[in-house]
């Protein structure tokens, strides 16, 4: 089973690296919208990192911690969305 737990630790590992390239077009991002978008991704990618870490150590306390960070993900979306349409912009 090492090698299924070492295949989990690097699928997870890819998915930081995503979450990583995510986070330059927060950089760069020429819009607004697009800024949003990677934001919510780079949390989606962390979110699964997450689990397939939870998955290879078989620790249910981290599916705890992903459950927690993907309903924080999602409500800054909401709120960055709230704000933005406040502001007078349409996203």
């Amino acid at each position: 089973m090492v090698e299924f737990e070492a295949a989990l630790l690097a699928i997870a590992a890819a998915f930081v690296l995503f979450a990583v390239v995510a986070l330059y077009r927060v950089y760069a991002g020429p819009t607004t919208h697009d800024r949003v978008i990677a934001v919510n991704v780079a949390g989606t990618n962390t979110v699964i990192a997450i689990t397939l870490v939870a998955a290879a150590y078989q620790e249910s306390t981290f599916l705890d911690v992903a459950l927690v960070y993907a309903l924080l993900n999602f409500l800054l979306s909401i709120a960055f969305s709230k704000f933005n349409v406040e502001r007078g912009g349409v996203l």
